[in-house]
């Protein structure tokens, strides 16, 4: 397996840290009874730090299906090397850094830190399209 595919794995692993993250969060708000009922009536509002993880989490989920068609597809096309390889390296160096960043409420920084993460998919897909 390539380095590529395994770092597309560990995005996987990160969506998925995400998930759980927020559930546990989400779960202290509104308690287990009420997440295993059938939820028939509204939950209450989320509080700021959960709020804060879902819309991290809905942003990773921008942008996932994308780096990973862009990352299958560099495999399967041979279009493997060090752009594809720095590139995915920083996009999920840069979607790791950003959820402590968001969870902790710090706006700029967050934001860079996001660019990054394009500038990442970015990489790969310039492997992909430039000859």
């Amino acid at each position: 397996m390539t380095t590529e595919l395994m770092i597309l794995g560990w995005t996987l692993v990160l969506a998925l840290v995400q998930i759980m993250a927020t559930g546990a969060f989400r779960n202290k708000e509104s308690g287990v009874k009420y997440n295993m009922s059938a939820r028939d009536t509204p939950a209450p509002p989320p509080g700021v730090v959960t709020a804060r993880l879902q819309r991290a989490q809905a942003n990773l989920f921008e942008t996932l299906p994308l780096f990973a068609a862009a990352v299958l597809i560099a495999h399967v096309g041979g279009r493997e090397g060090d752009l594809t390889l720095w590139g995915a390296w920083l996009y999920l160096i840069a979607r790791v850094v950003y959820v402590p960043l968001y969870a902790a409420g710090i706006p700029v920084v967050r934001s860079i830190v996001w660019s990054v993460s394009l500038v990442g998919l970015g990489m790969v897909l310039a492997a992909i399209l430039l000859p």
